[in-house]
């Protein structure tokens, strides 16, 4: 527990800047949250109190001081195939229908992994499309059919990410049940560690990236995923996000939110559409 405690203007200016840097809405009753986050870096800077650390922060040109903070207060929270039933939906769903449409000559079928933590989810992604392609009667489809773009604001998470190395703990975390034998096919056990091969590795693509930043250089995707992050983002940011991602879907591209994130209420340019225990969005034409 740290010595150090937060006022409430303190705490107010505080949560203020980390949502104009990223977006993250800090509810009230957090200021637990704001002091045991950030109170090392309070004192690594040489601080005496969160005001002087706020003076500082404020008045700093540098963007590492700024990258800090967000990565202390970033829930980097995720596992292998998180909640299952999004991905037996892009299985049994959507990689099917993108078969049809594959040729040899088409453009990669492209998907963002927009908030990928350390790496299980785009990678995930990237073990499952080369489990389809092995089974898939048509064939038209290849691991060379897509391109996965995988982005995070908090650099400590890309680094793990980037490495595709994981410890005894993520790896015992989701990969289980229908996807307990990518363990033994996609990954190289070394002593306490794991590294995921690394034909799997080269085909994600990593980048730090602002989910406040204009999306116009990424480009147009087939598949989103932004799971698991809207929830700690205010209402307007919401609206302003999907929005930013129904324009860079293709028509009739594809949104993973959450099990516990919707866009109702927020945005209506997608339809909603199910499959088995799965809900996902699809952008209108």
């Amino acid at each position: 527990m740290t010595s150090l405690s937060i006022n409430q203007t303190d705490f107010d200016n505080i949560r203020s800047y980390i949502e104009r840097q990223c977006g993250i809405s800090i509810g009230n009753d957090k200021k637990y949250l704001v002091e045991t986050r950030l109170a090392r870096l309070v004192t690594e800077h040489g601080c005496h109190s969160f005001c002087d650390f706020y003076k500082k922060v404020i008045g700093s040109r540098k963007s590492a001081l700024r990258d800090q903070i967000v990565d202390a207060m970033t829930t980097n929270e995720t596992l292998w195939f998180r909640d299952s039933s999004p991905w037996v939906a892009l299985k049994e769903a959507i990689l099917p229908e993108l078969d049809k449409r594959a040729a040899p000559a088409s453009k990669p079928f492209r998907i963002w992994s927009a908030a990928s933590s350390t790496g299980q989810e785009p990678y995930s992604i990237a073990m499952l499309i080369d489990d389809y392609c092995l089974s898939s009667r048509n064939r038209n489809l290849s691991p060379r059919s897509f391109e996965i773009i995988a982005s995070d604001i908090s650099e400590s998470a890309l680094l793990i990410a980037k490495s595709g190395r994981y410890d005894r703990i993520s790896m015992s975390r989701g990969l289980v049940g229908p996807w307990g034998h990518f363990r033994q096919r996609y990954f190289i056990e070394e002593g306490a560690t794991a590294q995921i091969t690394p034909e799997v590795k080269s085909r994600v693509q990593f980048r730090k990236f602002n989910l406040q930043d204009s999306f116009a250089g990424m480009g147009k995707f087939h598949i989103v995923f932004l799971r698991n992050v809207a929830i700690y983002f205010s209402d307007s940011f919401k609206r302003a996000l999907f929005e930013k991602v129904a324009g860079v879907l293709d028509p009739g591209g594809y949104f993973f939110l959450g099990s516990a994130e919707t866009v109702s209420g927020y945005s209506n340019s997608y339809e909603l559409l199910e499959h088995g225990r799965a809900t996902f969005y699809r952008v209108r034409a």
